[in-house]
């Protein structure tokens, strides 16, 4: 079976943010928006795929305007006539044509090349992700609560809004001030005690702040402690592995399976808190997620505040694989509207996997939401 790529297209849909989150503010108080890029692949026959990008400039280097130029410039001419049943020379050809520096050059932009020929491929075999994977999975996957406040007087609010919205478990951004983060870090665990929870720093401690809090949240039964130290701190990693107090999460720093093998031969995790977008989509990330239960490494889930197609692609990975824990998935949490005929079915914190070939969702509108 052949499909060569016909066309790329791009368009970019705005979500309104309706909650107060760290990497969706502005300085001056306006209304802020979650900006996505959609890529719309068809092949020769008519036949289309669709995919998303969800840039983050406040989480990483990429944003909508290098995607969108990216996309509709550089990786789109080039995979013209390629074949969309040939994922590896298309990779290979996005990485010559944006070549990486560390690691794969921006994987973001590429993950939304990815969704798109995962969804054309898919219904052309008329299959769905766990039939093409041969995968049983489940139909239903745990969302987590993102608690993101600076006081102990916040928390209390934020579990009386997490518990009525139907959640149970939390996942707590840290990575300020020290003394701070262990405040509202014991406060949680005061007023969720049967809760899972974890701590993302998203790499905002030295070593010796990380290595006197991940003593303290051991203490206080969280799971685990994911990005303590900057991407580049590797040191400072091999440090907290000896330490042995928590598990210790990768996240920004581990793009690609090669990032991977490498850090974990070097000693420098326990896990990883998987993102499809991160590690430019379905193709790498599932082969991450292989390399983590092949080597009995800790397998979390989170996101890029992924909505409506990168968040049905999130939910079909991490339930074919069998997800431990609950997802750190927090679109349906921080986002508003939906661009699908038929938006993603989710019921407190139970977000249930689309069925039906390709990603298993239909793109309804492209208007302004």
């Amino acid at each position: 079976m052949i499909a060569r790529i016909a066309t790329l297209e791009t368009f970019v849909v705005r979500y309104p943010v309706v909650g107060d989150f760290k990497f969706f503010r502005r300085p001056d108080g306006r209304p802020v928006t979650r900006d996505t890029v959609l890529v719309k692949i068809t092949d020769e026959t008519g036949r289309c795929g669709w995919g998303q990008s969800v840039p983050s400039p406040t989480w990483s280097y990429e944003t909508v305007e290098t995607v969108t130029t990216t996309l509709d410039h550089h990786l789109g001419p080039a995979l013209r006539g390629f074949d969309a049943f040939d994922p590896d020379r298309i990779w290979r050809e996005m990485n010559r044509v944006i070549a990486g520096g560390f690691s794969t050059g921006q994987p973001i932009a590429k993950a939304g090349i990815d969704l798109a020929l995962f969804d054309l491929t898919g219904r052309y075999l008329e299959a769905s992700p766990r039939q093409r994977w041969d995968r049983p999975g489940r139909n239903l996957i745990t969302l987590s609560w993102t608690l993101d406040v600076r006081a102990p007087a916040e928390v209390e609010r934020s579990v009386i809004d997490a518990t009525a919205h139907g959640y149970h478990h939390f996942n707590i951004k840290i990575g300020g001030n020290a003394a701070d983060d262990w405040a509202v870090c014991r406060e949680l665990r005061r007023l969720a005690p049967k809760a899972f929870v974890w701590a993302d720093a998203n790499g905002g401690y030295d070593e010796s702040t990380a290595l006197a809090m991940a003593t303290r949240l051991a203490d206080l039964g969280f799971a685990a402690l994911e990005q303590p130290l900057p991407a580049n701190r590797l040191i400072g990693f091999q440090a907290l592995r000896r330490q042995r107090a928590l598990p210790i999460l990768m996240d920004e720093g581990v793009v690609s399976l090669a990032d991977l093998e490498t850090f974990h031969g070097l000693g420098l995790l326990d896990g990883v808190a998987m993102k499809v977008s991160r590690s430019g989509g379905l193709t790498e990330a599932r082969r991450m997620i292989q390399y983590l239960q092949q080597h009995g490494l800790h397998f979390f889930a989170s996101g890029l505040t992924d909505p409506d197609l990168a968040l049905a692609a999130c939910l079909h990975l991490f339930a074919a694989y069998d997800l431990p824990h609950p997802a750190a998935l927090n679109a349906p949490q921080f986002l508003a509207g939906s661009i699908l005929a038929t938006p993603l079915a989710i019921t407190g914190d139970q977000a249930e996997v689309p069925g039906g070939p390709g990603l298993a969702v239909e793109v309804a509108r492209l208007e302004p939401i």
